[in-house]
């Protein structure tokens, strides 16, 4: 889900070390393990999977909100930098589960610490790319006759606004490389964050498309 499909063309003409091309290529198994999981994209998607799966997201995303909230109060310039306040979408996975007449599950799961600003940038790179995909699956939801009359806001939160909040990101993902952060550190975060999204959703699946 958080392919920057919008903008991969931008990042494919920037040299072989830039870090959102190597976000990009070094993500990607993990992007694709995610993908397969929620399938969000089935044209035989009911309400009751999208539950499931808004519920297993809806966890996810309180767990990395959470570490992503320490290192705010820990690292306010570079928050305020990010807009982070703007991008917190927990809340809407929750509005979204109620929309459904569904509830939240009580169970976190477990994720790394934020130590830095390099390991917020890899959790965001997961978190802000989901929206690139999100408005692919609002449109898709809109013409499923099982989910008529349903809208929802977490998958495409900033609305006119994606392209632009994702190139803000990039601008300061790069920004903060080229002032002498990790490149290394952040690629690994963002895959860590990959790998503990798809585990929580993998159970969302059909069951002939569990990851193996």
């Amino acid at each position: 889900m958080a392919a920057d499909d919008m903008t991969a063309h931008q990042d494919d003409r920037s040299g072989s070390d830039d870090v959102l091309r190597l976000l990009r290529t070094g993500t990607a198994a993990e992007h694709d393990a995610v993908e397969k999981a929620l399938d969000l994209l089935d044209p035989q998607l009911d309400r009751a999977r999208l539950a499931s799966a808004l519920a297993a997201m809806h966890a996810f995303w309180v767990a990395a909100e959470r570490g992503l909230d320490a290192w705010a109060a820990r690292s306010p310039e570079a928050a305020d930098a990010l807009d982070w306040t703007r991008r917190r979408r927990a809340d809407l996975f929750a509005q979204d589960l109620r929309t459904l007449g569904s509830e939240a599950v009580p169970d976190l799961p477990e994720l790394p610490d934020v130590a830095g600003t390099d390991e917020a940038l890899g959790r965001l790179y997961v978190l802000e790319g989901s929206t690139l995909g999100g408005t692919f699956i609002d449109r898709h939801l809109a013409t499923l006759p099982a989910l008529a009359g349903v809208r929802l806001r977490a998958f495409s939160p900033y609305g006119a606004d994606t392209g632009a909040m994702w190139a803000a990101f990039r601008r300061a993902t790069r920004a903060h490389v080229a002032a002498g952060g990790d490149v290394d550190r952040i690629v690994a975060a963002a895959r860590d964050t990959f790998a503990t999204l798809a585990d929580r959703c993998a159970p969302t699946a059909r069951p002939h498309e569990v990851p193996a």
